[in-house]
């Protein structure tokens, strides 16, 4: 079964791998409104499809998620209208990762700022070697969102979630590796078949096992992460209404 979306491709195939593909290729699928929406649209869809046993996601072109379109970003300017922005970026993260199937993501290139978050949101997270990434938002008076606050000091430590959330350097995918942000990196050419079998041997796992362990796991060691998307969403909307964070965007 095949949906369509603006900026997202979804098809699955006969195992029962859907690729979720972002298909802004021309902005190295950078994010804009429609984009984040069509990502929750899909993964909601993914995940409500019986055929659909796991799911790759990845990004067409030179770029897994080169994050905020600079060029269609508009500043909120009421705590209502930054608040549905926020929420709407909150909601595809949790398709994500409160998504019955298991997300195996296959990360190319840039993964900047809120594409950097949907990395991290994958369950199996598979990077390029060539690919890159880093948390521009606090440099620009913003704040992170997709459940980073707790999803990335499970994965890396305290010590090394606030070195990679406060100072914003960029990293690559070894260095990734190292600190347990990625989970396996291999050469550039090799990125899709490896995430297709990862996606597949999870596609041939019980679903009904594979499913409880996924929701068990992420409830286990992620136990805050619904409060921490809550304290995201207000300070991300705080940094959206204050006068230098339209500075700071405007000279980035």
């Amino acid at each position: 079964m095949s949906y369509r979306y603006d900026t997202v491709l979804s098809e699955v195939d006969e195992s029962g791998v859907r690729t979720i593909t972002l298909n802004r290729p021309g902005s190295m699928n950078a994010m804009n409104r429609q984009l984040v929406r069509d990502v929750a649209r899909a993964f909601d869809d993914a995940n409500a499809d019986p055929a659909t046993r796991a799911i790759v996601f990845t990004g067409a072109g030179k770029a897994f998620c080169a994050g905020d379109d600079r060029k269609e970003h508009v500043q909120p300017e009421t705590e209502t209208e930054a608040r549905i922005v926020v929420n709407e970026i909150q909601a595809a993260t949790r398709a994500i990762v409160f998504g019955e199937k298991p997300v195996v993501g296959a990360i190319n290139g840039w993964a900047v700022g809120g594409g950097f978050e949907w990395a991290i949101n994958c369950d199996f997270p598979v990077w390029a070697e060539s690919a890159k990434a880093f948390f521009p938002e606090v440099a620009l008076n913003v704040f992170v969102t997709g459940g980073v606050t707790s999803l990335l000091p499970a994965l890396v430590g305290l010590n090394r979630a606030r070195e990679l959330l406060f100072f914003g350097e960029r990293h690559d995918a070894r260095t990734l590796l190292e600190m347990g942000v990625a989970w396996r990196v291999v050469r550039d050419d090799a990125l899709a078949e490896e995430a297709q079998a990862v996606a597949r041997r999870l596609a041939e796992l019980p679903t009904l096992s594979a499913r409880a362990m996924k929701r068990v796991l992420n409830r286990a060691a992620m136990s805050d992460v619904t409060a921490a998307m809550a304290a995201e969403t207000d300070a991300t909307v705080a940094g959206f209404l204050d006068p230098e964070t339209t500075r700071r965007m405007t000279d980035f």
